[in-house]
């Protein structure tokens, strides 16, 4: 893929004005405290994954609206707890899959916990999911996730996955395996977008690892690219003809504003030729992260980003606790 948004050089200072809704904060604050008044009740249950240097268990919590979401939980052996754990949140269609998938946070001695996302995994055939999403609207809605329920904040089904990922975090720290002051949050693409709103609404996370963040600057992604999952938000605005109220749902669940609330150190990427979430949205939300940052960039990269590569730089950054390290450019 050729290189389609701006220059490197213009998008080292991108910062553009954010469209945050009046009442951003006291919506998801009220979103929050709603779901804190149901037990968490989290539940792990052994899994036999067939692995001999990590511990798995089949874990369940308490999500918003009182669903049970369903995740992984992976303990390498050996090691003294409480240990170091990193949330991992999937991308778009994926489902937690087997245990066997996620190894690597494990293997550099960090706890992992794997959330499933509601309602996906059901058409992924390499990570299948186990988790649904009750809830439904009358509303009409394009094929996909990123139009369900869009035309009301409250009934969107973003609010439902951001909520889970809060109380993912607390299921991690509830375990007695899991050092709570040393919790990180990291995904790619959906996952990504997940991780960024993590950061901004649990506090007390360790670190952020972000790699191009889906649901980020959200009106420039819907009009410069014409790849999905942005291009669900198009064919439905192409019947349904409500873009003033599209944009203001979006609006509450747009990257740029959790970014600029999030304070945690934060290790950003991503790539030049990604025409899935272009480089402008995710350069936009690294310039309005408000804690410490980084960021690695990856010029010849499409949607993948780094890939293996970035799973490198991030192993190194949270080895160094305070991320001290250097991050290398790919």
């Amino acid at each position: 893929m050729a290189l389609f948004d701006l220059p490197l050089d213009r998008l080292t200072g991108y910062r553009p004005d954010r469209d945050e809704p009046a009442d951003f904060d006291s919506f998801w604050r009220h979103t929050l405290d709603e779901t804190a008044a149901r037990p968490l009740d989290p539940v792990y249950r052994p899994y036999d994954a067939a692995l001999t240097t990590v511990t798995a268990y089949d874990t369940e919590f308490t999500g918003y609206g009182g669903d049970r979401v369903r995740a992984w939980l992976l303990i390498p052996a050996g090691i003294p707890a409480p240990m170091p754990c990193v949330i991992h949140y999937l991308g778009y269609g994926a489902g937690r899959g087997l245990p066997h998938d996620h190894l690597v946070w494990p293997a550099a001695g960090r706890v992992a916990l794997v959330m499933d996302t509601r309602g996906q995994g059901a058409t992924n055939p390499r990570s299948a999911g186990a988790t649904g999403d009750p809830h439904g609207t009358a509303d009409p809605q394009a094929a996909g996730f990123v139009t369900r329920g869009i035309l009301d904040p409250a009934e969107y089904y973003y609010r439902r996955v951001f909520t889970d990922a809060v109380r993912a975090v607390d299921a991690a720290a509830a375990h007695p395996a899991v050092d709570e002051r040393r919790i990180a949050v990291h995904g790619a693409s959906q996952g990504g977008a997940v991780a960024q709103a993590a950061a901004a609404l649990r506090p007390g996370l360790e670190a952020a690892l972000i790699d191009v963040p889906f649901l980020t600057h959200v009106r420039r992604a819907v009009d410069i690219t014409d790849q999905d999952p942005y291009q669900e938000v198009v064919r439905f605005l192409a019947t349904q003809r409500a873009p003033e109220t599209v944009f203001r749902t979006l609006s509450y669940f747009d990257g740029l504003n959790f970014a600029a609330r999030a304070t945690v150190p934060a290790l950003y990427s991503v790539a030049l030729r990604d025409t899935v979430c272009p480089p402008s949205t995710v350069m936009a939300a690294y310039h309005h992260w408000a804690g410490e940052k980084e960021l690695t960039v990856y010029p010849w990269n499409g949607h993948e980003g780094g890939a293996g590569r970035q799973r490198d730089v991030q192993l190194r950054y949270l080895r160094s606790s305070a991320g001290n390290e250097p991050t290398a450019t790919g």
